[in-house]
């Protein structure tokens, strides 16, 4: 075998990797959401996660990737439905193999998406969203940046997808967050809210781990390659951003409140990974610090800003993936070096490096127009459901929780029986 051919095998073997460990950042998520939330929802966090990436798995198969890769249409692409090509790789990627990968960060979006709709939502309406924005959300954004469209003409710089992936994922979960309305028991009458903990910190931080890990593919097999060593470049500043943003969450929560909070922390690190998605391949290790570290202090005050809002946000999607995904996005236009972006043709150099503020305003135009088709077609497809078959579970039915009410058996059948006895007991003494 010769050089070439090892190269090209090397490349499809760690795209093929990366897929997987994205897949897997499906497990994180699921732990990260279950540990957010309360025991009675347990069961369903877990179930809806596999069954919609079963879904978005198939509708990204039919139609997804067609609409962002296929040809024939400057809007959306009409070809490569029901994909299917099977040739062995010419001199670069398995057709495959890169189909593989790219159905992962569908999946991750449509999972983020369904953030918004935690502990309240109809199992029904999962279905129908799941398919719907793996088929008109998440393509058409990701052909505007990723596959050639109108933003990508502009030079939008999105390395592994702070704006097609996170931002388009929480501006969906908004939607849904809006329209669905808080938790029972989250607001008081006079304005206040209640703090409706999580049942598993430690399931959160496991979640936040594996999801850490999975990010090394989310960024690093973005590279589609390994030969020229820029993917140990991509995997430095994926960690030093996942680190900073840890630690400025921990220190910034422990100033404001006193107490170094451990769910903000984790979602500290989430942070500094979403910030630093966008700009992984286009910034130097030092600049991938102050983002990540911008995106942990950011989160903070985000999750409070929209607990004052009034939007019930149980996981912190909003935060983690929206606020802050616009921020890693705008990052590119501060910090990207002309060897980075001009050299490899994808863009314009950051303010910073003498790039003016044209970059910067392509970045800012790209939030914009992403995050606005992304939330007025979820919101647009919510509202139609929310008015037809219902987006909410009944009020009895939240209140004993979904895994009983949507799927007929708990996540953890021994200990919410037995609390289901106590509570019948003391209703039956005090009659």
């Amino acid at each position: 075998m010769d050089l070439d051919a090892v190269v090209v095998l090397m490349d499809n073997l760690w795209v093929a990797l990366g897929a997987i460990l994205v897949f897997f950042m499906l497990g994180g998520f699921i732990l990260l959401e279950a540990g957010s939330t309360r025991m009675k929802n347990a069961g369903h966090i877990a179930g809806k996660t596999i069954f919609t990436a079963g879904i978005g798995t198939l509708v990204f198969w039919a139609v997804g990737y067609g609409f962002i890769y296929g040809e024939g249409n400057p809007f959306i692409g009409l070809s490569s439905f029901f994909y299917g090509d099977f040739s062995a790789a010419d001199g670069g990627l398995t057709p495959a193999v890169d189909f593989s990968f790219q159905v992962m960060f569908a999946l991750v979006a449509l999972t983020i998406a369904f953030g918004g709709f935690a502990e309240r939502a109809k199992l029904s309406v999962y279905v129908i969203f799941a398919v719907l924005f793996s088929a008109f959300i998440y393509p058409v954004v990701a052909h505007w940046i990723w596959g050639g469209g109108w933003l990508a003409e502009h030079g939008k710089q999105d390395f592994a997808g702070s704006t097609v992936v996170h931002l388009t994922g929480a501006m969906a979960a908004l939607a849904a967050t809006i329209i669905l309305k808080p938790r029972i028991g989250k607001y008081n009458k006079d304005g206040s809210s209640n703090n409706l903990l999580g049942h598993n910190q430690v399931y959160t931080a496991l979640g936040v781990l594996i999801l850490w890990v999975g990010w090394f593919g989310f960024n690093g097999a973005s590279t589609f390659g390994v030969a020229d060593g820029f993917l140990g470049f991509v995997i430095l500043n994926t960690q030093l951003a996942a680190g900073a943003g840890a630690v400025a969450a921990m220190f910034t929560v422990w100033a404001v409140t006193g107490k170094a909070d451990v769910p903000t922390t984790l979602n500290g690190a989430l942070a500094g990974l979403v910030a630093i998605t966008a700009s992984c391949g286009f910034v130097e290790p030092w600049a991938a610090v102050i983002i990540g570290a911008i995106g942990g202090i950011m989160v903070v005050f985000s999750m409070k800003l929209f607990e004052k809002l009034k939007i019930d946000d149980p996981i912190a999607a909003l935060s983690v993936h929206g606020t802050v995904g616009v921020w890693g996005t705008l990052s590119n236009g501060l910090f990207a070096v002309p060897a980075l972006s001009v050299d490899i043709e994808w863009g314009l150099p950051g303010l910073f490096y003498g790039g003016g503020f044209e970059q910067l305003g392509v970045q800012a135009l790209g939030v914009v127009a992403s995050g606005a088709y992304a939330f007025v077609v979820s919101f647009i497809i919510l509202k139609v459901l929310d008015m037809t078959i219902g987006l909410r579970v009944s009020e009895e039915e939240e209140i004993m929780g979904l895994d009983i009410s949507e799927h007929g058996s708990y996540g953890y059948p021994e200990h919410m029986e037995q609390e289901a006895k106590l509570t019948t007991a003391a209703t039956t003494e005090d009659k």
